[in-house]
Formats: structure tokens, sequence, C-alpha cells
């Protein structure tokens, strides 16, 4: 029987109640399959550590995550914790370090939800982003001087490499190859970035030539966004930096018809240069407000731990996952509130359960 070890990081607000109900769901579904096990083990790593110790996480954390195949990770952010403390004390460290250098998040209308396009339906509204993850606009390159005098400066450096350009567009195009996806879209801003988007844009070229069963275009970060919104039917894989992936997603996101929806996958692909666990999270925030409420909705959670399941191999696994979550979308009886409905964070698990029941019967 195949063994995996996974690290739990609820981290704060209502990553509490959604990574809660994600490992149920997907302790359910191993032992309905009878084929794999899932060990855990959970770390209180979060902006409440940080208010108590001083850090986001001990400062062995990286080592100790280094024995897990995988991160499950609810959500990081707290009203007294500036976000790039939390961000730059857990999140980036660990993408950093590990080299996770692709964040994939889908940006698909579910069946069954109703998104804010008026006539877009599913079949309008699939795109795959991919992210480069690791350098860009949040290399950490900068700094600020003459702190507090009217002439303060900061400087905020991004780093772009020939390296990461070259293998986040490989791999959205071994992506696009992959999947049956017909066209990679390039995220650019090379009228105004001189340097930076003109490396990324002549990268692009040269790889996109190698793929010439594959179409490709690129736009503008600005005229992009707003094909999001006015043509998601002509985007299919979307590749951009660090700033312009983290915008163009949380875009993504409300396409599909509320935050509580998209999930993401922090991955290395390459088995060769791995060195640690891939991690894998909902897109939306710890939304402290309804923190221990039950209202959140936990779908993008066990999203990602469908992306979870196939990073590990247990790709049917996943797609049977998958498959229980569009039941419950399709079926429109169990809604939480940012769909529309007042169903509880715990009911909408259980309708999933239920429905993974039911395609194992």
């Amino acid at each position: 029987m195949r063994h995996y070890r996974i690290v739990l990081l609820p981290g704060d607000g209502i990553g509490h109640d959604v990574i809660a109900e994600g490992m149920k769901t997907l302790n359910l579904l191993a032992e309905l399959r009878g084929d794999f096990t899932l060990e855990t083990q959970q770390f209180d790593w979060s902006c409440a550590y940080y208010l108590q110790h001083g850090e986001m996480m001990p400062k062995d954390a990286l080592k100790i995550l280094t024995e897990f195949d995988a991160i499950y990770l609810g959500a990081v952010g707290f009203p007294t914790v500036p976000d790039h403390i939390s961000l730059w004390g857990m999140l980036l460290p660990i993408r950093q370090t590990y080299d996770l250098y692709v964040n994939l998040r889908p940006a698909r209308l579910l069946p069954g939800i109703q998104g804010p396009l008026r006539d877009r339906g599913p079949e309008d509204i699939n795109i795959i982003c991919v992210r480069e993850n690791t350098e860009g606009e949040y290399a950490g390159v900068g700094g600020r001087t003459h702190r507090g005098r009217p002439w303060e400066v900061a400087q905020q450096t991004g780093v772009f490499t020939r390296h990461a350009i070259e293998r986040i567009m490989r791999y959205s195009f071994e992506l696009a190859r992959r999947e049956g996806r017909q066209k990679v879209t390039s995220a650019t801003k090379s009228n105004a970035q001189q340097y930076s988007y003109v490396l990324w844009d002549e990268v692009h070229a040269q790889v996109a030539a190698e793929y010439p069963d594959i179409q490709t275009d690129k736009w503008h970060i600005d005229a992009l966004a707003a094909r999001f919104v006015t043509h998601p039917h002509t985007l299919d894989v979307v590749v951009g930096s660090n700033l312009f992936g983290d915008i163009l997603t949380d875009l993504g996101g409300a396409l599909m018809g509320s935050l509580g929806l998209p999930p993401s996958a922090n991955l290395n692909p390459d088995p060769g240069t791995r060195h640690g666990p891939a991690m894998f999270e909902p897109v939306h925030g710890s939304a402290p407000d309804i923190a221990g409420k039950g209202i959140a909705n936990p779908l993008a959670t066990f999203w990602a731990g469908q992306m979870m399941l196939d990073y590990l191999g247990e790709r049917e696994a996943g797609q049977t996952l998958m498959r229980a979550i569009e039941t419950v979308t399709t079926e429109g009886k169990v809604r939480t509130p940012d769909l529309g409905g007042q169903a509880t964070t715990w009911a909408m698990g259980d309708a999933v359960r239920d429905a993974l029941t039911r395609l194992h019967s």
C-alpha cells in the first residue's frame, strides 16, 4: 500500500476550518479506495505563533518540512501582523527554499455555479494560470534608507533570470501539450519594462518555437486583465511573472464566482531537482472576521487536495474527488454563503463526502 506523509499548516482564521474538512475528506477517499494512506502531522506556525514567539515558524522549520511529501496549507494572515511579515516569514521562504517554481492555479467555472459574467458558462471560463513562483517582483531584493526622513528612499528590484523564465515557459507549453490545451498566452509589460519583460518576451518566443503544435500569443498585463473579463473563452494556458500571475489569478477567482473556490499548487515538477515538499493551498485568505463561524467555503481546499493527490501520483483518486466536487456544485442543493446559500462549512464537507461515497458504491 502506498503511504504519504503530509504536514498540515492550518495557519490563521478560517484556515483551521477548511483544513480540518479537507483532511476529513481526503482520509475518507483513502479509506474508500484502500490503496494508499495519508499520515499527517500538524504544526501551529502562523501569525498567532508570531505574536507569541516573534517569528512565523521556528528556525529549523524548513529542515523539519523536508521529511514530508507535501504541505497542506490553510491560510496565513491576521490584522495585527503586517502582511509582509506573514508572507516573508513563512510562505515565500517555503517557496524559494524548495524551489517551488511553479504556482499552478486553475480558473474554471464549475458546473452549476453562477459566475459574475453575463452569458458566460463553464465552457467559456476554463483557464490554467501558471505563475513563476521564485523570483520576479517577489525576489526580495531591495531596501530602505534614510528611514523616517522626508527624503526616505525605498527600492524594490525585480529579478528576472533566463533560467527561471525558460523553465516556467517550458512547463507551460508542456502542460498545454499534456492536457490537450490549444494555446499559451504570455503576460508581459515590455513596452514599459524595457529590460526584464523584453527578456521575458525573448525567452517566450524562443521556447514557443519548440512547440509548433501549440498556438501562442502575448498581451500586456493591463490588456490581458481586461481580456479575462471580456474574452475569457479565448484564454487557455496563461503564464505570468510572480506579480502578474498573482494579480491575474485573483481576477480568475472572481470569474469563478467566489474566492472560496480557486485552489493553488506550489510545486517543483522536476524530480531530479526536487529537494523538499510541494505545497497546496486555497487562494483565499484567512478571513479572521468569519473564523470559527462555520460559514467558510471549503471547496477551494478540497480542490487543492485534489491537486496534491495528482502531484503524489494518485491521479485517479484526484479525479474522483474532482467529480465529487462537481457533483455537489451541479446538484446545487448545498451552497455556502459566498455562493448565495446558507450551508455551513461542515454541511458542504458532508455533501462532498456523501458524493464520494456514492461514486464508490
